[in-house]
């Protein structure tokens, strides 16, 4: 145990409860405690929707890891006898609340977003706002030593902060373990299976798998109409694959966000059609704006087999019924990341997931 015993504190802001009670059930196994992490802390809210963050106990010297979900949309408030849902707004200043609450007491302040909070908004093309660079360079006024987030959408958001620590995590080993325990008949091999990307933006998250696996990568080709927006999404003009052959091979799209998600289906409907065998996605933050319905065609057409999708962003109950989705636990990734910190430790082994993943696949030969 390092010299800072007993220090370490998490808070699960709201609508993480069950993300945060797993990450500390590995915390206690690994420092031999049946003391709980998790401090009781409050959000509550006036009935003119003001909000307050409030802690139960002290945090002096305390090493805070501050765990949010800014895009759990399933927490509630209420505000003149009206049911609001938090938006990534809401949940981002609870976060700045609770930093607040505690009043520059704790000996060092994390703050792990699970999909950082304004990310999609990740370039300046016109007159827009930088939502996320400006809520990172907020957090590091108000104390916050390091930021921890999974898959950021564009990891040069870090340059808005370079003096403050932050660390991006891919899922990659966890999601190709996934695949493996729940597929049968899967060789991760470049004869057998192919990479693909959904757009030329997600290309080097690809190459985490494609570097250590030695597979083909390809990509969709997306020609976005930017001057025309309906419902938060530009509309796709041009939508092509670009790759080598891919009949009679497994095809896995990578992709970092799943929102309304119908570039991904036709993304699908094309990979089939030009005669894949299998087609699985990996998605970091699976967000189904739209709902199912179009996901449930597509599988009762036999387009795609199945969609590995992380616990870190909140997945509805309807979609954790269906038959197609697999959740791939990350609470344990992160609890390695936030024990390294917490011990002052380096984490390059645990961000940089190459060794794991070929220590898989020499213990299951590449196979399922």
């Amino acid at each position: 145990m390092s010299r800072h015993r007993g220090s370490l504190c998490l808070i699960a802001m709201p609508g993480t409860g069950p993300f945060v009670s797993s990450v500390d059930y590995y915390l206690k196994n690994w420092h031999e405690t049946e003391e709980s992490f998790i401090m009781d802390t409050e959000c509550p809210r006036f009935s003119t929707g003001d909000g307050k963050g409030v802690l139960m106990d002290s945090v002096r010297a305390k090493d805070i890891f501050i765990i949010s979900d800014p895009y759990n949309y399933s927490v509630t408030y209420q505000m003149r006898g009206l049911t609001n849902h938090m938006s990534p707004d809401d949940h981002f200043q609870d976060i700045k609340r609770i930093i607040s609450a505690a009043n520059g007491k704790a000996r060092r302040v994390s703050v792990m977003m699970n999909m950082l909070y304004g990310s999609r908004q990740h370039g300046r093309y016109m007159r827009e706002s930088l939502d996320c660079a400006v809520g990172l360079r907020e957090l590091e006024y108000s104390g916050v030593k390091n930021i921890i987030t999974f898959d950021a959408h564009d990891p040069k958001v870090q340059n808005a902060v370079p003096l403050m620590s932050f660390d991006n995590l891919y899922p990659s080993y966890q999601m190709l373990k996934a695949l493996l325990r729940n597929e049968k008949g899967v060789s991760l091999d470049r004869e057998h299976t192919l990479i693909v990307s959904p757009d030329d933006g997600g290309v080097q998250r690809c190459m985490q798998f494609t570097k250590v696996l030695g597979l083909d990568i390809a990509m969709f080709y997306k020609q976005r109409d930017t001057a025309s927006v309906s419902e938060g999404t530009t509309t796709i003009q041009r939508h092509e694959f670009i790759g080598n052959d891919i009949a009679g091979r497994d095809v896995i799209v990578v992709d970092d966000i799943l929102a309304a998600g119908d570039s991904l289906i036709d993304s699908l409907y094309q990979l089939k059609d030009a005669g894949a065998k299998n087609t699985y996605a990996f998605i970091t933050h699976g967000m189904y704006t739209k709902g199912y319905e179009a996901f449930d065609k597509a599988y009762a057409d036999g387009i795609f087999k199945r969609l590995f999708i992380t616990n870190l962003t909140y997945i509805a109950p309807e979609g954790m019924d269906k038959p197609y989705i697999c959740v791939v636990d990350l609470s344990k990734y992160a609890a390695y990341v936030i024990n390294c910190i917490y011990h002052d430790q380096a984490i390059s082994d645990v961000v940089d997931p190459e060794t794991k993943i070929r220590q898989l696949i020499q213990a299951t030969g590449g196979k399922s």
